[in-house]
């Protein structure tokens, strides 16, 4: 399955992100600071399963995606520099409800999920699937999504996220 998103123009500033480390499991959630949703789309959670027991949730509320709750440890690439695309997109995001199956509120697919960090741990990049063209739209001040060309989440870009309180096996 693919998560298809439906762009439009941005509307004011991007919201703010809080993040937060469980320190018992190390999962990272971070959390969009935005109004109540007064669009129509889906609600409720989309969750992208790596092969290897790892995932990631999107929290979305009417159409448009609140949170994201992320384990993937210890299957994080470290790499010395991770560069954030030149070319950022400002758009309004929104997942849109299936028209098959419109009450639906939960999705779940098995894909490939890919993560790597920098050397510092301050920025993530988490793929889906397999390597293709996308173009990178801003969700939050800190929070990225990679989108394809048929519209689909291709990846997701966590930047300036807090130390972890307990060191994370990468």
């Amino acid at each position: 399955m693919k998560i298809a998103v439906q762009l439009g123009p941005a509307a004011g500033s991007p919201p703010e992100v809080a993040y937060k480390w469980d320190s018992d499991t190390e999962i990272l959630s971070a959390q969009l600071t935005q109004g109540a949703p007064t669009e129509n789309g889906m609600s409720g959670s989309v969750g992208l399963e790596g092969a290897d027991g790892s995932w990631l949730i999107l929290d979305v509320a009417a159409g448009r995606i609140n949170g994201v709750e992320i384990a993937v440890w210890p299957e994080v690439r470290k790499l010395p520099a991770l560069s954030v695309p030149s070319t950022i997109e400002d758009a309004h995001v929104s997942i849109p409800s299936r028209r098959s199956q419109p009450n639906i509120a939960s999705m779940e697919t098995v894909t490939r999920l890919f993560a790597e960090t920098d050397h510092a741990g301050k920025t993530y990049h988490f793929r889906l699937g397999k390597p293709r063209q996308c173009r990178t739209i801003r969700l939050a001040k800190d929070v990225l999504l990679d989108v394809d060309e048929k519209s689909q989440i291709s990846g997701l870009w966590l930047l300036n996220v807090p130390p972890s309180p307990a060191p994370v096996d990468l």
